[in-house]
């Protein structure tokens, strides 16, 4: 096994190394030694990975072939090819790149090579096509680099494109002009999904080219006043099998395909348009939308909602490399892994073509269906893989025949469970689009047009509460494959009583639950719906579920039914640049009912940008590699410590609370007042040293209080906040106006630690403060701290603690 070291360590290592190696120029005498100790800067064995000079085939032109060595080849990951100083690190790329042709087999193949002179490097990564060069001198500051070395590679997704952001706000656009007036609710959610479904049909072939557009350019009037009508009649037709339409129909109307699904047989109100929303949807027509995704469906339901509807629903725009995050390790690796096995065997080929085509996947919170439709298209995309293995000889000979009976993955794999009508009518709508788009994709690679119209089957998207469903009556349990999805974010502060009602539903009996965010309850679910299977399932979190208190709620119920995490993504910012952009501090858990052979975590050294990943033994719910145990909550220490409580709070509508000035002007009115000020922190004050005062009068006598009308004022003014307040504890409070509403400061030395401080800080910013500063509620505090024990709160080992258990803010 090798040693797992820690990157500082690394670093340490590679600078001995390079301080070692500084002045070696020889190229034979020495490359193999070099080579070890590079290794050994990892802490891996080289003789377990690597070999040198191994044998491989190199082509000398034509049919004529010599055996090459390589200097040192890992199969699968690496070849390096030494030369001595001075020597073109250009050319010795080119003769690593000779001997792939001599690696018959592919998963041989490496993906990265390095070649050195002792003194320079130059790293190849063949799947990123990027190239990094640096002296040997620099190694430390490029570890990083070397992530495959450890199990620690960065893992790279693409970025969404913005021509999808583009289309999303002219729909947005028009929608607002509708509703505007007065045409809104179901009629005009289900009026958007015919619209779209209309403009993705004529740039991808369902209807003609510009057969949309032109019809309504050229059929209906300028001002827009008859465009209305001539959609509801398209509409109208479009639900109707060709055979059976009016014979005398204008030609415009009848050249429309028949398209059925039941996407246009609910007669609609009638809309009204005008001349600025004809022009709407003519800029929407002007688009060419078979660039676009049907996953920014859900940018465009996310346009249309105000935010704070936008934060309770979960629809988060979920971007597709953000999605491509989760579906990667969950089932499409696993996928392209089995692929590769299966070579040219046209056996096997079969049975995992079999095997794809009955894989059925459940997204129970699926908004817009942005998870299924990028699930879908890489699906097909796989398929259409192996169909060109599979009937490779068919097409060098030009010998296929209708490819639509090759294809057998199919919208009806996919089910979802949503809320809200108007995002479960789009998430059925783009997974046809996406249909017609992979098949398009699949009629070029065989030369052979085929389009799936009348629309026959379907996805089963269900309209109704997720928590409140048995997913069994969504897809049978015996058929699903993978669960996944990015149910709602919400904490337990920002749930409505419906949602509070859900969460205590699912778990009912279970002490605490009230604390959890309400995601938790579709790990409950489906937990319960996949024990004793196979199935696995991820979904999308905010982060405050693996940390604070919330793990030793959630995870022994999970446990409960044999769940063990098989992949994590630790903290990364889940943002996307659609309308009101949701930028979100998040994790993905990857999970099942069973252990996984390989656990993978996936580590953000910058939150907003790429993972690497780590090879782990274990994933616990704290996403570290260690065994699986959570703290609960307890209110008393384990050992004979001073408590952390909370400081004071005013409670006051600011009224007790006195800047420099206000200390100053108070005084000079009322010189008997300075006794009775404090200052006074709060986290801010603490940590940027900002000065602050407040009215400390917790034992003022009356009759003191009485011949000073300017604080007696104040105290009057906090009297009628706490009246006003709608909360009847505040209310009582306003029986005591001239103290805090609640008050724990010590009369002893104390170590104050911030609520909040920033994340990028490496220690917590404590200290320890007299008794007579004020501590404010945005602190929490030890009173009669001492000096040993501010030293262990702020040691590196407690922030350590800090980091992988408690809770915080963002990340």
């Amino acid at each position: 096994m090798p040693i797992k070291l820690g990157s500082n360590e690394i670093k340490d290592r590679a600078l001995r190394f390079s301080r070692e190696w500084a002045d070696e120029t020889r190229e034979r005498a020495e490359a193999s030694s070099f080579w070890n100790a590079f290794f050994d800067v990892f802490g891996i064995d080289r003789r377990r990975l690597a070999q040198f000079e191994a044998p491989v085939k190199r082509r000398l032109g034509g049919n004529k072939t010599s055996t090459g060595f390589i200097d040192l080849f890992w199969k699968g990951t690496l070849i390096v090819e030494h030369k001595s100083a001075g020597k073109s690190l250009e050319k010795a790329f080119d003769q690593a790149i000779d001997y792939f042709p001599g690696i018959t087999n592919q998963d041989d193949l490496p993906r990265f090579i390095l070649v050195s002179d002792f003194q320079r490097f130059h790293l190849y990564d063949l799947i990123e096509q990027k190239e990094h060069q640096f002296a040997l001198d620099k190694l430390h500051e490029n570890i990083k680099l070397f992530g495959f070395m450890t199990g620690t590679q960065t893992v790279v997704y693409k970025e969404q494109d913005p021509a999808n952001i583009i289309a999303a706000e002219r729909m947005g656009k028009l929608h607002d002009q509708m509703r505007a007036v007065g045409y809104e609710g179901h009629a005009l959610e289900r009026y958007l999904v015919r619209l779209l479904f209309c403009l993705f049909a004529e740039d991808t072939s369902i209807f003609d080219r510009r057969q949309f557009q032109d019809y309504i350019e050229q059929q209906t009037r300028e001002d827009g006043a008859d465009l209305a009508a001539k959609l509801d009649e398209l509409f109208y037709l479009l639900n109707i099998e060709e055979a059976k339409r009016l014979k005398n129909l204008d030609e415009s109307l009848a050249a429309f395909p028949y398209v059925n699904g039941a996407l246009f047989e609910e007669r609609l109100p009638p809309a009204g348009f005008d001349r600025k929303m004809r022009d709407s949807l003519l800029e929407a027509c002007g688009l060419d939308w078979s660039k676009i995704s049907p996953a920014i469906f859900g940018a465009l339901f996310q346009s249309i909602m105000d935010s704070k509807a936008r934060r309770n629903l979960g629809a988060h725009y979920t971007s597709e490399k953000n999605i491509l995050k989760l579906i990667h390790p969950l089932f499409l690796d696993q996928l392209n892994a089995e692929f590769e096995a299966c070579g040219s065997n046209r056996a096997r080929l079969a049975d995992f073509h079999s095997k794809i085509a009955r894989l059925k996947f459940l997204d129970p919170a699926c908004g817009c269906g942005n998870f299924l439709v990028i699930t879908y298209r890489e699906l097909r995309l796989l398929e259409l893989k192996l169909l060109k293995k599979l009937y490779a000889k068919e097409l060098e000979s030009n010998q296929m025949q209708n490819v639509e009976l090759l294809v057998q993955c199919d919208v009806d794999q996919f089910y979802g469970i949503e809320i809200e009508e108007f995002p479960a009518q789009i998430a059925q709508v783009a997974l046809w689009l996406t249909d017609h788009q992979m098949n398009l994709v699949a009629s070029e690679a065989f030369g052979l047009y085929f389009r799936r119209l009348p629309l026959k089957k379907s996805a089963k998207i269900v309209h109704g509460n997720a928590l409140r469903l048995d997913w069994a009556d969504v897809v049978e349990k015996s058929r699903l494959s993978f669960i996944l999805g990015n149910p709602p974010f919400v904490g337990k502060k920002e749930q409505n009583e419906m949602q509070k009602a859900d969460t205590a539903s699912v778990f009912a009996g279970v002490k605490g639950a009230g604390v959890l965010d309400y995601v938790c309850a579709w790990y409950l679910k489906a937990a319960k719906l996949i024990k004793g299977s196979r199935t696995t399932g991820a979904f999308v979190s905010t982060n405050s579920i693996s940390q604070g208190e919330q793990p030793g709620i959630l995870w022994p119920e999970l446990w409960k039914e044999s769940i063990k995490i098989h992949f994590a993504h630790r903290t990364f910012s889940w943002s996307n640049e659609a309308k009101g952009n949701a930028a979100v501090h998040c994790v993905i858990i990857g999970f099942g009912a069973f252990a996984s052979a390989r656990p993978e975590i996936f580590d953000y050294d910058d939150i907003k940008g790429n993972a690497r990943t780590i090879s782990a033994e274990n994933i616990n719910p704290y996403l570290v590699d260690a065994s699986d145990r959570v703290l609960s909550n307890r209110r008393n220490s384990i050992s004979d410590v001073s408590p952390i409580v909370f400081g004071s709070m005013p409670n006051d509508g600011g009224h007790l609370l006195l800047s420099d000035e206000d200390r100053s002007a108070l005084i000079h009115e009322e010189p008997n007042s300075e006794k009775w000020i404090r200052p006074f922190v709060g986290s801010e004050e603490f940590i940027n040293s900002i000065s602050r005062w407040c009215l400390w009068l917790v034992e003022i006598q009356p009759s003191e209080l009485k011949k000073m009308p300017a604080i007696l004022e104040r105290v009057l003014r906090v009297k009628n906040v706490r009246l006003s307040s709608n909360r009847s504890t505040t209310k009582n409070l306003a029986a005591k106006p001239a103290i805090f509403g609640e008050v724990r400061q010590p009369n002893t030395p104390y170590i104050i630690i911030p609520s909040v401080s920033s994340e990028k800080r490496r220690f917590i910013p404590l200290g320890l403060l007299p008794s007579n500063v004020i501590c404010s509620n945005l602190n929490l505090l030890v009173p009669n701290g001492s000096l040993f024990e501010l030293g262990v709160l702020q040691s590196t080992m407690h922030m350590a603690w800090v980091r992988a258990v408690c809770g915080r803010l963002e990340s």
